[in-house]
C-alpha cells in the first residue's frame, strides 16, 4: 500500500473511531446529538455525557494507544527484533507493583492522583534497575544484557505482586486484577492531562530520532561509520520509549499487544523506514485502542470487558493474518 494512502486511511479511521467513541455508550445518542455536544451545543445532559465522560476517555485512548505503538516500534528498532514490545523491560511489572501497593494501603481514593503517580514511579524504578544492569559491564549498552535484565526484573516484580496479593483482602485483589488487565473506565480530564504531559513530548523526541534509527537498522558498526552516535541514540530512544510506556501504564493499566501488533503490521505494509513507520504507528495505535475500548464497552453492555482482553482477542488473529500474508508474498 502506498504510504500517503495509508496515512490518509489511518487519519480517517482515527476520526471515525473518535466520533464512534463519543457517540456510543450506556446512554444512546444520535450522530447529530453527539456532534452538537462535541462543539458545545445541544442539551446540557448530552454535553455533560460527551464532554465530561466520553471525550476524555477517547482522548486518553488516543494518547495511550499511540504511545504504546510508537514505543513498540522504537523497541523493535533498537533491539532489532520484530517481536519486541514495550513491556519487555519489566516496565509493566514495576508499574503494577506501585499500583497494587497503593490499592492495598487504601490510598487510591476517587479522583485521586495517587494511583497513576504510584504506577508511574514503579515503572521508573523498573527502568532504572534495567538500565543500571545493562551498563554495569561498561559504558556501552549491550542489547542482550538489556533483554535479560528486563526479563529478570519483570519476574522479580511479578513475585512482589503475588506476595502483596496473597496477604490482601478479596476486594483489594479484585481491584488490582482489574487494573492489571487495563481499562479506560472513569477517565477524567486530569488523567488526559497527566498522560499528555509525558506522552506528547516523548513522542516528539522519538519522531526526531527516525533517521538515526534507520542507520541503526543497518548495523551498529555501519551506523557509527556514518556518523551516528550509536550509544547516545540507543540510550535516548530506550529511555524515552520506556517513559512513554510508563505514562500509558500509569493511567490505563497494563494493555498488551498494542506495542507488538501495531508497529509490526504497519511495517509489513510500508516497510522499515522509521520516518514513515513511527508516525503511522502512532496513528494506527491510537485508532486501534480507541476502537478496542469501544468494543469493550459495547460487547457485553452494561458489563464492561477489560480492554486488555479485547486487544488480545483482536490483536492476535490480526497479527497472525498479516504474518501469514507476508510469508506468502
Amino acid at each position: 500500500m502506498k504510504r500517503t494512502a495509508l496515512a490518509v486511511l489511518l487519519v480517517a479511521l482515527l476520526a471515525v473511531a473518535v466520533l464512534l467513541g463519543v457517540r456510543f455508550g450506556s446512554v444512546p445518542l444520535s450522530t447529530g446529538e453527539a456532534v452538537r455536544a462535541l462543539f458545545g451545543g445541544g442539551e446540557a445532559t448530552h454535553r455533560t455525557i460527551v464532554l465530561e465522560l466520553r471525550l476524555p476517555r477517547v482522548l486518553l485512548g488516543v494518547l495511550v494507544g499511540g504511545g504504546l505503538a510508537l514505543a513498540g516500534a522504537t523497541f523493535q528498532a533498537i533491539l532489532r527484533n520484530p517481536l519486541a514490545e514495550p513491556y519487555i523491560l519489566g516496565i509493566s511489572g514495576g508499574a503494577s507493583v506501585g499500583a497494587v501497593l497503593v490499592l492495598t494501603l487504601g490510598l487510591a481514593g476517587s479522583g485521586s492522583w495517587v494511583l497513576p503517580l504510584a504506577a508511574f514511579a514503579g515503572a521508573l524504578v523498573a527502568i532504572g534497575l534495567v538500565f543500571r544492569v545493562a551498563i554495569a559491564s561498561g559504558r556501552s549498552m549491550d542489547v542482550r544484557v538489556l533483554l535479560l535484565a528486563g526479563v529478570v526484573v519483570g519476574a522479580f516484580f511479578s513475585a512482589c505482586i503475588a506476595f502483596i496479593l496473597s496477604v490482601s483482602e478479596a476486594r483489594t485483589i479484585q481491584s488490582a486484577v482489574l487494573w492489571i488487565m487495563g481499562s479506560l473506565a472513569g477517565t477524567s480530564w486530569r488523567d488526559v492531562a497527566l498522560a499528555a504531559v509525558y506522552s506528547l513530548p516523548a513522542a516528539a523526541v522519538l519522531l526526531t530520532l527516525a533517521r538515526p534509527l534507520n542507520a541503526l537498522a543497518i548495523g551498529e558498526e555501519t551506523a557509527q561509520y556514518l556518523g551516528t552516535d550509536v550509544e547516545r541514540v540507543k540510550r535516548i530512544a530506550l529511555a524515552v520509549a520506556a517513559l512513554l510506556t510508563a505514562a500509558g501504564v500509569a493511567v490505563a493499566g497494563v494493555i498488551g499487544f498494542v506495542g507488538l501488533v501495531v508497529p509490526h503490521a504497519i511495517r509489513l505494509m510500508v516497510g522499515s523506514d522509521h520516518r514513515v513507520l513511527l508516525p503511522l504507528s502512532f496513528l494506527a495505535g491510537a485508532a486501534f485502542l480507541t476502537l478496542a475500548d469501544l468494543l469493550a464497552r459495547l460487547a457485553l453492555a452494561p458489563t464492561e470487558i477489560p480492554i486488555g482482553v479485547i486487544t488480545a482477542f483482536v490483536g492476535v488473529p490480526f497479527f497472525l493474518l498479516l504474518l501469514r500474508r507476508s510469508m506468502t508474498r
